[in-house]
């Protein structure tokens, strides 16, 4: 059967449309994404922008007549962080539903952590055994540590690089003091779940997953994208540390120059680092793997196990 999975991140509004059957994994059949970053059309009070409503309307019926046309029997639509966290979330979903027929769920952040978690954990398998998953997106960290499918335990944290970028780095190149303050706020957040986490035991493998830890990793020296998914790729902890004060140290333009960062995600990019540093310190994290899968194909490989979200 041909799925659709179309999902209103913070950064990016995408839709993947993939082959599937149960058993098998999903395979990619087409997709179409727009660099909508939610998390920065934010009014003072919290609310998504109308210009932004706007295009979000636009994109998801693009998106419908792409699905329709490339025979999707069916599109599962799921927002996260930013209109989670708007004030005006529930109007924005009710005008797209409105205006394009398609109802969209509003995941919660452990719900984020659990598909996540599964994604990787099938990419895996169950020779890891206990893995312990991190993913920064736009608006938020997720955190989830298990020796099974489901995790024993998952943590959805509001430090996403594109809300930390707003919230602290305002200069640019930003300041010291920006810098500074970003960093004891991260670690503060994270130290906050470690126990918990650490709880559960030790994970034999820890891994990463989100556009933001494959960018770290290709600044590092991973292979390029282009190489494909099934190339190893690794990001070690001794690279975050030297990585943090060299993008601290540039514009955004400037890191845009770097190879594998993207120009829409170059101003995000300190914030990302800071996160990844503060968690793989806090965890004792040496050594992250990067896995190609993350939660939209969590979503796909839940709805093929035939299980409510």
């Amino acid at each position: 059967m041909r799925l659709g999975v179309l999902d209103l991140g913070s950064n990016t509004v995408h839709l993947l449309l993939v082959d599937a059957h149960y058993g098998a994994a999903p395979v990619p059949a087409s997709k179409l994404k727009m660099p909508l970053r939610l998390s920065e059309h934010l009014r003072k009070d919290g609310s998504v922008d109308d210009a932004a409503v706007r295009q979000l309307v636009d994109f998801v019926a693009r998106g419908q007549e792409l699905a329709e046309d490339m025979g999707a029997t069916e599109i599962m639509a799921f927002a996260t962080s930013a209109i989670r966290g708007a004030t005006n979330g529930e109007e924005v979903l009710a005008r797209v539903r409105s205006e394009t027929g398609l109802d969209i769920q509003v995941l919660s952040g452990e719900d984020e952590a659990r598909m996540t978690f599964l994604a990787v954990r099938r990419w895996f398998g169950w020779s890891s055994g206990r893995i312990l998953v991190l993913d920064i997106g736009g608006g938020s960290l997720e955190i989830a540590s298990g020796a099974d499918e489901e995790p024993d335990v998952a943590e959805s944290l509001p430090l996403g690089a594109g809300r930390l970028t707003r919230d602290f780095l305002v200069s640019d190149p930003p300041a010291a003091d920006e810098v500074r303050d970003l960093r004891r706020h991260a670690r503060a957040s994270i130290a906050d779940v470690v126990g918990q986490i650490r709880r559960v035991g030790e994970p034999r493998l820890a891994v990463a997953s989100s556009k933001t830890f494959r960018q770290l990793a290709r600044i590092s020296g991973a292979a390029p994208s282009s190489e494909g998914i099934h190339v190893p790729r690794v990001l070690r902890a001794e690279d975050v540390r030297e990585i943090v004060p060299r993008l601290a140290s540039m514009t955004s333009a400037e890191r845009s120059k770097i190879p594998g960062v993207s120009e829409g995600r170059s101003g995000q990019m300190l914030a990302g680092a800071i996160v990844a540093e503060a968690a793989m310190d806090l965890l004792d994290i040496e050594e992250l793997a990067v896995c190609p899968w993350a939660l939209r194909e969590g979503i796909i490989l839940h709805r093929l196990d035939g299980l409510p979200l």
